[in-house]
């Protein structure tokens, strides 16, 4: 078992210890999972970028970033668990496409956005 199913694992026993199943909808944890997102945001919002590129030095604000990743990490995995999707597929699936969509030769350096594979 990889840690990320040890934590899906984790995550399922808990919601079922808590008889939380119920209230754990993909819209409800989607939405969950984006004020988490919300929330991260929020610790970085007014920083310039060499304050965000410092925030871990500062003791406080890095445990609040940790936390808030925490809880994005925990709503992203469970939802990923309730809709039996495996994350780590997914994301190498998506990383294979971007590959394709954003060749080095086209685009590095550039943040321009590409068209959508035909």
């Amino acid at each position: 078992m990889t840690e990320l199913e040890a934590l899906a694992d984790r995550l399922r026993r808990f919601a079922q210890a808590r008889d939380w199943e119920q209230f754990h909808t993909p819209k409800n944890l989607a939405m969950a999972l984006a004020g988490e997102v919300g929330e991260l945001l929020a610790e970085l919002q007014w920083l310039t970028p060499e304050e965000t590129a410092n925030v871990m030095d500062d003791t406080a604000a890095a445990m609040r970033i940790r936390s808030e990743l925490a809880d994005v990490m925990i709503y992203l995995t469970r939802l990923a668990d309730v809709l039996d999707v495996e994350l780590i597929d997914a994301a190498h699936a998506k990383l294979d496409e971007s590959d394709k969509r954003y060749t080095v030769e086209t685009y590095r350096g550039s943040a321009r956005k590409a068209p959508p594979l035909v």
